[in-house]
């Protein structure tokens, strides 16, 4: 690769969006899943009619799903978070729409504030919470679709650990 390379220079294909092909129809790679989001992303005409807030959980609602995909829009009030869990055997991009999450992991956590992205694999174990005073909105999308979504057990704070038993989300 050129010493003067955009991605030897990034590091990471995300953070070089100039790079970036557009969104397909029908994505078939992460950098198109990514594409994807982002598109949706920009058109909040397409979603910002949808959103509803719930005090007693996290509202959710299937914006659009394609051959193999789903496409999630979540929103969280000050407080909500999803429990440290994995996405089975899927793979996934989440994209804040409006506000502030925080993502957990064994690693630490992380602030995501609006246009943040993150892409994981499956058995990626994290945690997402809304730990500000401002309800947030997140785009979430699945390959192949969520049909489980197992949830773990925290010890010593957020770290991975074996499922609980019984306790898988179905979607």
């Amino acid at each position: 690769m050129n010493s003067d390379s955009d991605l030897q220079i990034a590091g990471d294909i995300l953070e070089v969006t100039h790079l970036l092909q557009p969104a397909r129809e029908h994505p078939a790679t992460v950098a198109e899943f990514a594409g994807l989001a982002r598109t949706i992303a920009a058109d909040r005409a397409q979603w910002a009619h949808l959103v509803e807030y719930d005090a007693t959980s996290r509202w959710y609602h299937r914006l659009r799903t394609g051959p193999g995909y789903e496409v999630w829009l979540l929103s969280w009030v000050p407080g909500q978070g999803s429990g440290l869990h994995d996405h089975g055997r899927s793979s996934g991009v989440l994209t804040v729409l409006d506000g502030e999450l925080t993502e957990r992991t064994e690693r630490g956590q992380r602030a995501l504030g609006a246009g943040s992205q993150r892409v994981f694999a499956p058995g990626y174990v994290h945690e997402v919470v809304n730990d500000s005073l401002e309800p947030a909105v997140s785009l979430h999308i699945y390959y192949p679709g969520l049909t489980d979504m197992p949830m773990h057990a925290a010890q010593c704070g957020v770290s991975a650990s074996e499922p609980v038993a019984g306790d898988v989300v179905t979607a």
